[in-house]
């Protein structure tokens, strides 16, 4: 077998990462230089790595962030109230493997979004499965999924995520068909999977969001008792920009 019937075959078994690898191997003349079990070692781990970032690139688009963040882009500035030994340390994501959550609040503009959307990219990094979650828009659509029976599915779907970001927690109040089905949310995530909620609303006002109390109480009770919590202070950011 010649090296272009070889090349052919990587492309239609797609193996792009030994494609791009053994093509470079033969335009440089690397190949002849190194031994077969390190031109095999060398193929592998570009297929390995090609792979790797093809799934990174999956989970990005499947969890659909507010915004293109990073942790390394996070703005420290003194009145923002940020912690960057406490931003690392999130950043490591051994928050995922115990199950807890992050609680972020702050005023509007503050950069709510933003760092959750940095937590989740750095999750998704290293390999969870993460899922961003307007608040407002999944009681509407689990909603109407209730109507067409798939209520179920769409629940199976948010739990088997490694991290869930609920935006803009309690912009409105949240009634009674909608607090049962926030309940379900964290319910079956409890202790097990890790969620982060954004809101404007500092976390002593939350009980009053929600319209029965012994509701508040079991939903408040799953997500403090295990969250880290980071409240964001200073002006608007964008407010911020806009002087600039």
């Amino acid at each position: 077998m010649n090296n272009n019937q070889t090349l052919e075959k990587m492309k239609e078994m797609r193996l792009y990462g030994m494609l791009s690898c053994f093509e470079t191997a033969l335009q440089t003349g690397a190949h002849n230089d190194i031994t077969a079990d390190q031109l095999i070692g060398s193929l592998i781990e570009s297929e390995w790595t090609e792979r790797l970032n093809r799934k990174t690139d999956r989970l990005i688009r499947q969890a659909r962030f507010r915004y293109s963040a990073s942790i390394e882009d996070i703005n420290y500035a003194p009145q923002r109230n940020l912690d960057k030994n406490t931003m690392l340390r999130l950043a490591d994501c051994s928050f995922i493997e115990q199950g807890q959550n992050i609680i972020i609040t702050g005023a509007t503009g503050t950069g709510k979004s933003y760092l959750a959307s940095a937590f989740g990219y750095q999750a998704c990094l290293k390999g969870y499965k993460v899922m961003y979650l307007n608040l407002s828009k999944i009681f509407s659509k689990l909603s109407m999924s209730k109507a067409d029976g798939s209520y179920m599915k769409e629940l199976k779907v948010i739990e088997n995520q490694d991290l869930v970001i609920i935006d803009d927690f309690g912009l409105q109040p949240i009634d009674n068909q909608n607090q049962l089905i926030l309940l379900d949310i964290i319910e079956e995530r409890h202790s097990a999977k890790s969620t982060i909620i954004t809101s404007q609303i500092p976390i002593s006002k939350w009980y009053e969001l929600i319209e029965d109390h012994t509701i508040a109480d079991a939903i408040l009770d799953r997500l403090i008792h295990t969250a880290h919590r980071i409240d964001l202070k200073g002006e608007s950011l964008r407010k911020s920009k806009a002087k600039k």
